[in-house]
């Protein structure tokens, strides 16, 4: 197996990744970003570097024999003027500011880019540890009703159409009425909003109605920021009155798989992939 050079920001996946190769005997060397990594990665070989610190992180992959890389974790967009590259992440600022022009997609397609210059192979999370997408059909014990497949089509649409202008990955649905769309905050916070709406347009616990949906952008690199669900979500989909979850087959990942489940099935929400 080659070894894997972990580019881990915060949030459990990379904690996850790091502990499955940990697990099948995967060489691995962890690069913490200063800020966001969680301090249990610390118990892994590896180097803390800050975001810009792009010759930094090429020079410690190459010295610790990595030959492929992958990108994990959550990582706020920066402001540029306030990062302190080196040398290499200086080189790479001109070019790093205009693809971030072009939306979150632009700027991760440049970052992927300047390391397969330098010759590494880049790996998507789902590619380093297979279990981690979202199967077809009912994930948990339950599965959608006839009232709440219109809702997950049209969740699903208007995800996808934001998507299309790089705005986020989810939207919420009841009755065929969209509660909200997801932007910068992120789902967690999108899920907050939509338990603060009137009682009267979503559900409530004992009455489930309405879907979150979230899916990839079209023509999104999916080697990097495929969209995520794990138990935090679940529990705030659950905060909100809904009726379950739906992503697309084999291109949403199922953080923490068998706690996310488990409280799914207790809160009495589906988790559904659909093709």
């Amino acid at each position: 197996m080659t070894k894997l050079g972990l580019i881990a920001g915060g949030g459990t996946l990379p904690i996850s990744l790091a502990h499955h190769c940990r697990s099948t005997g995967r060489p691995l060397f962890v690069v913490r970003l200063r800020g966001f990594a969680d301090p249990e990665l610390a118990a892994f070989d590896g180097a803390d570097l800050g975001v810009a610190e792009l010759g930094k992180g090429i020079r410690a992959l190459r010295r610790a024999g990595c030959e492929a890389v992958c990108f994990a974790g959550i990582v706020t967009r920066p402001e540029f003027r306030d990062l302190t590259p080196d040398l290499r992440g200086l080189a790479a600022l001109p070019g790093a500011i205009k693809a971030a022009r072009l939306g979150d997609d632009g700027l991760l397609t440049f970052l992927i880019g300047e390391f397969e210059k330098e010759g590494f192979l880049v790996e998507g999370a789902h590619q380093v540890m297979g279990d981690l997408t979202l199967p077809a059909g009912p994930l948990g014990r339950l599965s959608p009703g006839a009232p709440h497949l219109a809702d997950i089509e049209r969740a699903l649409l208007v995800a996808r159409t934001i998507g299309g202008l790089d705005v986020g990955q989810g939207a919420v649905c009841c009755d065929g009425l969209i509660l909200a769309v997801e932007a910068q905050e992120g789902t967690d916070a999108m899920l907050r909003r939509v338990s603060e709406l009137p009682e009267a347009i979503r559900g409530v616990e004992g009455r489930r109605r309405g879907v979150l949906a979230k899916v990839c952008k079209p023509g999104q690199e999916t080697r990097i920021d495929l969209p995520t669900i794990g138990p935090a979500t679940v529990r705030r989909a659950a905060d909100a009155g809904l009726a379950g979850i739906a992503g697309e087959t084999g291109r949403l990942l199922v953080l923490e798989r068998e706690a996310t489940v488990a409280l799914a099935d207790a809160l009495g929400l589906f988790i559904v992939g659909v093709s």
